[in-house]
């Protein structure tokens, strides 16, 4: 792979970038919007129906008006809630203009490594944009088969502050890649990490959401569904995130000479492994449901980004060639 940085290609990539925040924002407010004045889940449609009114009296007639009754049951609560019926539409704009940021955030991800002539993850900044990228991507994919629009503003909120805090704190010019990080390895390695951790940043999201839902709220569904969504999420990324782990040992004694030496992103990684690991072990053979399963992955949550951000602040390792910048 070449050295020389194609600076418009870099520039257009920190201008797409910023798009992605502002157009993942907009979404944001789009779903928030739904969330707050949608119809509630379990509600059915407003049906309209024609009501007679006396118009006065002595008249030969009587005159019609439209009015909208509320059907259907409103989960929690035992009655009909209202709801305003442009909220719908809203949120399917939202999911548009999701997808309008998703190809900006990808054409950003593409711009930024064709310029550099690599692939586009070869520090913390670009790093931290690829997962904000899996994780928008994860719920994409997922909406389009299961109804997990109620997920949107909380998945949208956490993939601004992250591009927020990358392009504030975590970038760096586009330019070459220190020696060790230039092989295909970096595509396996670090790409399945990032998809592994997009899809346990959506569980998180959800997880998060499972313990502050309340049952008066009735646009949000019950923490079942909730239960559910996070536990496939975590199914799906498990294999993927041992994949890196064993990626990663390969690499390493390509590069190293050794299979592993306990540096602390390697202990990390592995610790996050261990994690999710037990969270599995433990809502399969335990029987573990709710709260308790709940608590153990956003644990492993927890471990995965100390693993990801806190070993690069705190430690000083074999991984520092992706340090944050000072």
């Amino acid at each position: 792979m070449g050295n020389q940085v194609n600076t418009g290609l870099a520039q257009l990539s920190d201008q797409l970038i910023l798009v992605t925040v502002l157009l993942y924002l907009g979404a944001m407010i789009g779903y928030a919007l739904e969330l707050a004045f949608g119809r509630p889940r379990g509600q059915a449609p407003a049906r309209r129906t024609r009501e007679p009114v006396a118009v006065g009296a002595g008249a030969a007639g009587r005159a019609e008006t439209d009015t909208a009754q509320e059907t259907g049951d409103a989960g929690e609560t035992g009655a009909a809630v209202p709801y305003a019926p442009w909220a719908a539409t809203v949120g399917r704009v939202a999911v548009a203009v999701s997808w309008l940021g998703w190809a900006a955030n990808l054409a950003g991800i593409v711009t930024r490594g064709v310029s550099a002539g690599r692939w586009p993850w070869g520090n913390m900044y670009e790093f931290t944009v690829a997962i904000c990228f899996a994780a928008v991507t994860t719920f994409l994919v997922l909406g389009l088969r299961q109804r997990i629009r109620f997920l949107g503003a909380f998945v949208m909120v956490a993939a601004v502050l992250g591009l927020g805090f990358a392009v504030r704190y975590l970038y760096v010019q586009a330019g070459p890649v220190v020696p060790a990080l230039n092989s295909y390895w970096l595509a396996l390695h670090v790409g399945a990490a990032i998809i592994a951790s997009g899809l346990f940043f959506l569980a998180g999201v959800t997880g998060v959401l499972y313990l502050v839902r309340r049952p008066g709220a009735v646009r949000l569904p019950d923490r079942r569904t909730l239960e559910r969504v996070m536990h496939r999420a975590i199914v799906l990324a498990f294999p993927i995130w041992t994949f890196a782990v064993i990626a990663g040992a390969l690499w390493a004694d390509r590069a190293w000479g050794r299979y592993w030496g306990w540096d602390p992103k390697e202990v990390w990684s592995f610790i996050t492994w261990l994690a999710y690991a037990a969270y599995l072990h433990a809502y399969a053979t335990a029987g573990w449901r709710g709260t308790r399963s709940v608590i153990i992955q956003l644990v492993a949550c927890g471990c995965l980004l100390f693993n990801l951000v806190g070993v690069n602040l705190f430690f000083g390792s074999l991984h520092s060639y992706a340090d944050i910048p000072g």
